[in-house]
């Protein structure tokens, strides 16, 4: 019997699951999985996770005694949610799980790496290892040197919101274990500013993350490429062979749905061959080369302010539910 697509995706891949949704990776078993605001957003609000919402909110007041306003206490209930949900995930997945830095402190250095050292601590309070988490860091310049510092401490870094080259070889330069270029938000630009359609290897999200893994099979180095943020499973067609691909549960049924043969597009063998002008990128490379790429300029900046939009959400649902749970202890 042929092989479906994500059988033979698996063989050259590490398959992880974009989503927050615990019964979605029971179903499909990846090996990592990784998760934003906005799938913690969506997960918190189903009912099958409202034990674990409660449960991190009354830890929070306790917390922080009955005199904090509930901001403040959703506010620390949202960071012990993502990790609550890193834990439940860690049950089922063998690798790792992505949890994410507050995306409004993505200009913050010093923040960003405080926060991070809070995250590890509630692992380690868990009994689970480093080797198991990746702390998720959007790819501005301040979040690639707090990723720096992290890695140096033997924390590992999953960078995140990666659109352009520049923001790739900085954090190769810089050591991080993984980056996320997102491939369909890319599409989504190029689309929205171009009116053309794309296909296959035209697809300018596809065309970006296949140059950032040959620039780093080229050049050897460590860090991985995980392509993120498909719109449909030609993308993922097209990048079979890449480290790692994080994909949606729909789009893993469909891959899991349809057979047919998945030759490899990406390999380190193929990248070696290739002449690829080696660029340096020191903080005013990034800075030129980052404002000279419009579309990377946009889809972080949206990127950002979409995630932290999320949290916001977020937090006013937890302070929501926490005034509801408090009623029903005061009755």
């Amino acid at each position: 019997m042929a092989k479906n697509l994500l059988e033979q995706l698996r063989t050259m891949t590490v398959v992880v699951a974009d989503t927050g949704d615990i019964a979605a990776m029971e179903q499909f078993r990846p090996q990592d999985a990784t998760t934003n605001p906005s799938l913690i957003t969506a997960a918190a609000q189903l009912p099958q996770y409202q034990s674990i919402v409660d449960g991190v909110l009354l830890d929070a007041r306790k917390e922080l005694g009955e005199a904090a306003d509930e901001s403040k206490v959703a506010n620390l209930a949202f960071r012990r949610l993502a990790i609550a949900f890193g834990k439940k995930i860690l049950a089922i997945v063998p690798g790792r799980v992505s949890t994410e830095v507050d995306a409004r402190l993505s200009f913050n250095t010093e923040a960003t790496i405080e926060q991070a050292h809070e995250i590890i601590a509630q692992y380690d309070a868990a009994g689970i290892g480093r080797d198991r988490v990746l702390i998720k860091i959007a790819s501005t310049w301040e979040g690639i040197c707090a990723a720096e510092v992290l890695e140096k401490e033997g924390i590992h870094c999953n960078l995140t919101l990666l659109f352009g080259l520049h923001q790739a070889i900085a954090c190769a330069e810089a050591k991080v274990t993984l980056i996320s270029p997102f491939v369909g938000r890319i599409l989504d630009w190029y689309k929205k500013d171009t009116g053309k359609d794309y296909t296959g290897a035209d697809d300018p999200g596809v065309h970006s993350v296949t140059t950032v893994y040959n620039y780093y099979k080229k050049f050897g180095y460590k860090t991985q490429v995980m392509g993120a943020s498909f719109r449909n499973i030609g993308e993922i067609r097209e990048l079979a062979g890449c480290d790692l691909l994080t994909i949606s549960p729909q789009l893993l049924a469909e891959l899991e749905s349809t057979t047919d043969e998945l030759p490899r597009k990406l390999d380190p063998a193929q990248a070696q061959s290739l002449t690829i002008e080696k660029i340096t990128v020191d903080h005013a490379a990034f800075v030129r080369m980052h404002a000279a790429d419009r579309m990377a300029t946009d889809k972080l900046k949206e990127g950002i302010e979409g995630f932290s939009a999320a949290l916001e959400k977020l937090e006013a649902l937890l302070a929501k539910r926490l005034s509801e749970l408090e009623a029903v202890v005061a009755r």
